[in-house]
């Protein structure tokens, strides 16, 4: 197909189509591979529940309403900033809020048997 001899009008309709046939197959294909997974965790004697875990199997296995997109400054405004509570040793530009998964450097520092203490921010001490 030479799309450079469609008009406009022509080609947006074209685009329409491909729009919704890729959504179409998007969807079948996601059908058939969360059929696929049911099956397979069958064979083993499990659900696919059992396999990826409680709630999540069900948020994943059914595709999310499409909700309109939020504004950044709504964002920035549920969420409050994270305050650094520990400084890496060297380079004062790196920190961590104390929250989540230690970084490599905090697990290298408290291996050598030194306390977390000693890497607390100034800002953090208060």
């Amino acid at each position: 197909m030479d799309i450079s001899t469609l008009s406009l009008a022509e080609l947006r309709r074209l685009q329409t189509k491909v729009e919704t046939e890729i959504r179409r197959r998007s969807d079948t294909a996601k059908k058939d591979l969360l059929k696929r997974m049911q099956k397979l965790a069958a064979e083993h004697g499990m659900s696919l529940t059992d396999v990826i875990g409680g709630q999540e199997a069900t948020e994943k296995a059914a595709p999310a309403p499409k909700k309109a997109a939020a504004k950044p400054a709504a964002k920035k405004a549920a969420k409050p900033a994270s305050v650094i509570k520990f400084r890496h040793p060297e380079n004062a530009a790196i920190g961590w809020t104390g929250h989540g998964r230690k970084p490599q450097w905090v697990i290298d520092w408290l291996a050598q048997g030194k306390a977390l203490d000693d890497l607390r921010a100034a800002s953090a001490e208060a």
